[in-house]
């Protein structure tokens, strides 16, 4: 190749402004830096379209993440040194840089000022290491100084934004330089308030006494129960219904008996009852722990804010339990039987099973003693077993359900008198108490007689004796469905057998007429609620329209607005709507009287369906297992078979039963009880503490 010929193919590639000269050195610029790893295929595209192939690209991609400075993210960037001839292309590949968003870093063109320069930035970045720990280990250092008063400054905090918060609401009299504050307190707590005003006066150096008065308003003042631990959970069942009005009766004292009591008759047994004690005993022994843990499980922190609740009706399931005898669907003998056997062994092994249903002659199987307390467990054995105990759960239900509504309609009497309903007590309790007593409570003494009365005599033999046995028991369904239907009972009491000409189908002689006349009560009862109350109020209307004079329905103007298990009316009520609301009431209160009644029945189903579901468990799967096998083997399975049963005890019996009774029991308190005096139109006094806020705010953290 001739010399005119490599000058021309030099000139071509380093452009026209840098063609070679004989005689002279190659010297090549080049710029360094790095860019992000996916702009680099159209940065180097961009280099050699404009600086027309003249450039020389080498690039390496950087494996490790790096940081944005900008935005912050994770970012893969490529290193890259671009070589080139002249100070227009040097110009072009800056520009190039700086629109494709590289960093450049400058580099010596000398290998030593390279070495100087590498030797400078490697002391430099184990500076900055070393600034970077001490940083590190001082910050550290200042945190954890400053987590041991974190809670601390967290608590000064929220109370001083509570503070600050309340004094926003004061008004402030310009005029005297002080602030005014209207709010709720409570009566007993006056004095303490004011001893806290003078304290707080006092040490803030105030010039200023603080005064505190009471004002009159017009307004209904909230409802405050003081509770502790223990009654917080039966106080919380209560205003989950609705809180009561200001000075309206509370159910909650009541209930704390009421509540795990009437459980324990749909759960009554020995052996679950202790379970539950336990698991609620352990969570009152462990309170303090379990509390500064902060549980956050919902279905956990409920069991544990009503473990005295659980506790309560652990115990009472235990009460129960030793009355109805049923241990894990079995039955102990502590007290020594009532019955014997009154058959020899000889006559068990060679006589049929119908010889042995009648004792021998002469013999009695009964003691004439009856059991000490609760059943006999010889019924656990008796083929009538179930009839039995379904007739004294039924009984004890209805007792039970009448004396609770009849306890709620006594209460109503305090609400008319403190809110100064007095008319309402002739007009709303003593036709309601009359209403429940002649017919429901009627039915309730029927069974105290019945139970005290009759008896079962092996051998009757006096008229007497034939009319008070078991021949002439009459049936008290009867008895009160014939009540109603103004029906004789001769006509049903004939029996058969001995002595059937003795009975009558009554309790006593006698006892017709006085039911016709309980019946003749009740009946009249239900125009007294009717009427009396609509009539009295326009009595008062009219003479108060004669005489010009405001009406005032009667009684005094109660303090505030309240309920009263049946509520007032204003003056300005329209008297149509005064008619419709007493019909309305009336209705609900004498169907509302046998449903309620009806509903108590609920206490013997489950008492029932328990004790049945416990034998099913312990028939079907101890008895049954255990009968399986009597090998070397048989420990290994009993261990397996028990744990089966333990669980099903625990998850069935105890938390599925549990929780069934609970919510039947909680139903009954809020429907059957409550309805007869509570209304709960209140609203909560929530006081200003720092405890509460304090627990707010935890529980949103």
């Amino acid at each position: 190749m001739s010399e005119a010929n490599r000058d021309d193919e030099n000139a071509h590639l380093l452009g026209d402004e840098a063609m070679h000269q004989p005689g002279q050195a190659l010297k090549l610029g080049f710029v360094a830096g790095v860019i992000q790893r996916e702009r680099m295929p159209g940065f180097e595209r961009m280099l050699w379209r404009a600086c027309r192939g003249n450039v020389f690209v080498r690039q390496a991609q950087i494996e490790a993440a790096l940081e944005d400075p900008v935005s912050g993210d994770q970012v893969y960037k490529s290193v890259f040194i671009i070589f080139f001839q002249g100070e227009q292309l040097k110009t072009r590949v800056k520009k190039i840089c700086e629109g494709f968003r590289a960093t450049l870093y400058p580099c010596p063109e000398t290998p030593p000022e390279r070495r100087e320069m590498k030797m400078g930035v490697m002391t430099r970045i184990e500076d900055l290491n070393t600034v970077l720990a001490q940083t590190q280990d001082h910050r550290h250092r200042v945190l954890v100084a400053a987590a041991k008063n974190i809670r601390t400054w967290f608590v000064k905090v929220r109370k001083i934004k509570a503070i600050y918060h309340t004094l926003n609401w004061f008004n402030l009299d310009v005029t005297q330089k002080c602030l005014i504050a209207e709010c709720w307190v409570p009566a007993a707590d006056t004095e303490t308030i004011q001893l806290a005003l003078r304290r707080g006066s006092e040490r803030s150096g105030s010039s200023v006494s603080p005064v505190l008065n009471s004002i009159q308003t017009r307004e209904a003042p909230p409802t405050y129960n003081r509770t502790n631990k223990f009654t917080q959970g039966f106080q919380d069942l209560v205003d989950a219904y609705g809180v009561a009005s200001y000075r309206e009766m509370n159910p909650a004292p009541y209930t704390i008996i009421t509540f795990p009591f009437l459980f324990g008759v749909m759960f009554g047994d020995f052996g679950h009852g202790i379970i539950m004690a336990l698991m609620a005993g352990w969570m009152v022994w462990k309170e303090k722990p379990l509390a500064a843990k902060k549980i956050d499980n919902e279905i956990a922190s409920i069991f544990f804010g009503g473990r005295y609740i659980i506790l309560l009706m652990g115990l009472f399931s235990i009460y129960t339990g030793f009355i109805y005898n049923d241990i894990f669907s079995k039955s102990v003998n502590v007290l020594g039987s009532s019955w014997r056997n009154c058959f020899r062994v000889e006559e068990i092994e060679h006589s049929d099973s119908e010889t042995l249903l009648l004792p021998p002659e002469n013999a009695t199987c009964y003691y004439g003693v009856p059991y000490g307390f609760g059943f006999d467990p010889v019924w656990q054995v008796a083929s009538n077993r179930v009839t039995y105990q379904n007739a004294f759960k039924m009984k004890i239900s209805v007792l039970l359900g009448v004396a609770q509504m009849l306890f709620g309609v006594i209460l109503s009497v305090y609400n008319y008198r403190y809110f100064r309903k007095f008319s309402d007590i002739v007009t709303m309790f003593l036709p309601q108490v009359l209403f429940l007593l002649c017919l429901f409570g009627w039915l309730c003494m029927l069974c105290l007689l019945k139970w005290i009365m009759y008896s079962a005599p092996f051998n009757p033999t006096t008229p007497e004796e034939i009319r008070y046995g078991t021949h002439c028991a009459p049936s008290l369904l009867l008895i009160f469905i014939n009540m109603f239907l103004l029906k004789d009972m001769n006509a049903d009491s004939k029996g058969s057998g001995l002595g059937e000409e003795y009975c009558d189908g009554y309790l006593f002689d006698g006892q017709k007429g006085f039911q016709y006349f309980l019946l003749l009560i009740g009946v009249l009862c239900i125009p007294w609620m009717l009427i009396a109350k609509p009539a009295l109020i326009f009595w008062q209307r009219r003479n108060a329209a004669r005489s010009q004079l405001p009406a005032t329905n009667g009684d005094v103007a109660a303090p505030t607005a309240g309920g009263g298990g049946g509520g007032g009316h204003s003056d300005d009520e329209e008297f149509s709507e005064i008619c419709i609301h007493q019909a309305i009431h009336t209705v609900e209160y004498v169907l509302g009287s046998v449903s309620h009644t009806a509903s108590y029945l609920r206490l013997w189903a489950l008492s029932l369906a328990h004790s049945q579901l416990s034998e099913v468990l312990w028939t079907m799967v101890l008895v049954r297992g255990l009968s399986l096998t009597q090998e070397y083997w048989g420990g290994i399975l009993l261990y397996i078979i028990f744990a089966a049963w333990a669980a099903l005890t625990v998850s069935i019996l105890i938390v599925m039963e549990g929780l069934s009774a609970f919510l039947h029991t909680l139903r009954l308190h809020w429907v059957e009880f409550q309805s007869k005096f509570y209304s709960g139109e209140g609203y909560l006094f929530i006081p200003f503490s720092f405890e509460i806020l304090l627990k707010e705010a935890d529980s949103e953290d």
